[in-house]
């Protein structure tokens, strides 16, 4: 009798778990992305979740279907512990002596990027969320996971899911609006840029070297 998909990953397939990564390592990839704005540390954290996958392959359910809901609530985990190391780096650099600052002569081409301008204005809109609403939002609306299996990924009850979710929606287009009018205003009418990090999809080179390691 062949062994389902979540037998094999407990029982340390590498097959499998290559083909598990092929499957949704890009996925991952764009959560991580639209969540931190930065490519190199969503590759960052795609090469984290896919070890930490690894790691605790036993504590998945043989019992079930997808396993995304599971993948996902590993990658959610993974950002949560980036977000208070960067927490903890800001704070450190904050102490720093301040540098003179040299100009940047690509903003006049990144200010006119008004996807990017939008899209750091709604990170910085989920940032002003309770962190079970942002993660919801991002689960729900960025990953396309529905109610039952973004409940799976974050270890809460579906009517959880459905009222994080609302309060989220009600909240953050006025949000991601005021954010981004204050963000012209400071930048002299300007679209702002996304950001210190890039927006391109797809990038998971450096990933795909660790999980070729593994294989």
């Amino acid at each position: 009798m062949e062994l389902s998909i979540r037998a094999r990953l407990r029982a340390g397939d590498q097959e499998t778990y290559g083909e598990l990564f092929d499957e949704h390592a890009d996925a991952v990839y764009g959560y991580a992305l639209r969540t931190l704005g930065d490519w190199a540390a969503a590759e960052d954290v795609v090469s984290l979740t896919f070890l930490e996958a690894w790691r605790l392959r036993a504590s998945l359910d043989e019992e079930g279907g997808t396993v995304r809901p599971w993948l996902f609530g590993i990658a959610t985990n993974v950002l949560r512990n980036t977000a208070r190391a960067g927490r903890r780096h800001r704070t450190a650099m904050a102490r720093l002596p301040a540098r003179e600052a040299v100009p940047d002569f690509t903003e006049e081409l990144v200010a006119r990027l008004d996807d990017g301008a939008r899209l750091d204005a709604v990170r910085r809109a989920l940032g002003r969320l309770r962190r079970g609403e942002r993660e919801v939002f991002r689960l729900c609306v960025w990953v396309g996971l529905d109610y039952a299996a973004t409940a799976a990924a974050l270890g809460v009850p579906v009517g959880t899911v459905r009222s994080r979710l609302s309060r989220a929606r009600g909240r953050l287009r006025v949000l991601a609006e005021q954010e981004l009018q204050e963000s012209q205003e400071s930048r002299g009418g300007r679209e702002p840029g996304g950001g210190s990090g890039q927006v391109g999809e797809g990038r998971v080179v450096a990933a795909r070297s660790m999980q070729g390691d593994i294989r």
